[in-house]
């Protein structure tokens, strides 16, 4: 089992900036892909931004230029750098985590609790 602890959303006005912190724990796993996902009222859940196990990294068009997502060393603590932030940026920010159970061979998706970021204009 993999638990991913989410932390730093909150309220922030248009043009600020949040930074976003996903840290993962458990036993026994490696990670394949750590990301970013939003869900705002309403509408689906999206892909925000993702990292491979390999630094590749993955970001929605929405929010190329604005945001980045750093990661830690160990590489098991994944960041979401939120810059220049506009309102239609509001929304329930998920953290994902794809890992593989080094004790039975499978690999499976995860989610952090959400935490909501609120961009006012």
């Amino acid at each position: 089992q993999v638990q991913l602890v989410e932390s730093g959303g909150g309220l922030v006005q248009a043009g600020g900036s949040l930074r976003l912190s996903c840290a993962a724990s458990g036993s026994a796993f490696s990670i394949n892909i750590m990301g970013w996902y939003r869900q705002a009222p309403g509408k689906q859940r999206e892909l925000v931004a993702i990292i491979t196990s390999g630094g590749y990294t993955n970001l929605a068009d929405s929010v190329k230029g604005r945001f980045t997502i750093p990661r830690d060393n160990p590489e098991n603590t994944v960041h979401l750098q939120m810059n220049s932030l506009k309102p239609e940026d509001t929304a329930v920010y998920y953290c994902n985590a794809v890992a593989r159970s080094s004790s039975t061979g499978t690999t499976r998706a995860y989610w952090g609790q959400g935490t909501q970021v609120t961009v006012s204009s």
